[in-house]
């Protein structure tokens, strides 16, 4: 954390949004067509989304896709949303790669269908190298999932002899989360008129601003998105400071 992260005023796009797309099934129901519907038109918004932030330099966008509750939906939704996520993998990887886009997943891929898996382990291969944009994919993700997973690899480890017993420090847990190498959210959005957070990058999202807005994900475009940023650079990040810090260390800057 910089003193760039707490300008109250005048403060660059955030560095890494984190997004949970909901509303795909309600704005299927209001238009009086299958859920299905709703989630192919949700995938339409994430391409306006995802490019729209390759444009304005945001370095990381993470998009809830599936989270570990979602197999709880009905076997015929879950089965199509298997169905639409890898034909969206096929057709979408050689776009992010062309446009410099690296696409990176994290969750508990164990549940899912080997040809999902090989599709998403080549995405990943495939644009590894590409730094316009990070664009990560939490699929059967959860945030206590994450936390729980990186306990049990620093218990591993110790037991294993590869790392000394010691205290657990955040640090230590930062090392060992899904999302170790990159920065954590500096602003979470919510569409669909919810305002909780489901379980999403629970560690990750202790100092990130939020923001919630009634639209449903397929009707979120690019002035959404730039309206929610706009919200993001008018607040005061104080990380534990008080606002008189923030502006004094601003003033010798």
């Amino acid at each position: 954390m910089s003193y760039d992260d707490l300008n109250p005023s005048g403060a660059a796009n955030p560095r890494h949004i984190a997004i949970i797309m909901d509303g795909n099934g309600r704005w299927a129901q209001q238009r009086f067509m299958p859920r299905a519907f709703g989630h192919q038109a949700g995938v339409k918004a994430v391409r306006k989304i995802v490019e729209y932030c390759a444009q304005q330099k945001v370095e990381v966008l993470t998009l809830f896709a599936f989270s570990s509750e979602n197999w709880r939906r009905p076997e015929d939704e879950v089965s199509m949303l298997m169905g639409l996520f890898l034909a969206t993998l096929q057709s979408e990887i050689n776009k992010l790669d062309r446009n410099n886009i690296r696409l990176r997943f994290i969750g508990n891929r164990s549940q899912f269908s080997e040809s999902l898996q090989k599709k998403m382990a080549e995405g990943e291969a495939q644009t590894q190298g590409n730094d316009a944009l990070t664009l990560v994919i939490a699929a059967n993700y959860g945030g206590r999932w994450d936390m729980c997973q990186a306990f049990q690899q620093v218990l591993d480890k110790m037991a294993a002899g590869r790392l000394p017993r010691q205290n657990i420090t955040e640090q230590l847990v930062n090392q060992h989360l899904s999302t170790t190498d990159i920065p954590e959210p500096d602003l979470f959005i919510r569409t669909g008129g919810e305002q909780r957070v489901s379980n999403f990058m629970l560690w990750q999202l202790a100092y990130t601003e939020m923001y919630f807005t009634p639209t449903l994900w397929p009707d979120f475009d690019e002035q959404s998105l730039e309206t929610a940023i706009t919200s993001f650079k008018g607040r005061q990040r104080r990380f534990g400071h008080t606002g008189e810090q923030i502006l004094n260390k601003l003033v010798t800057l």
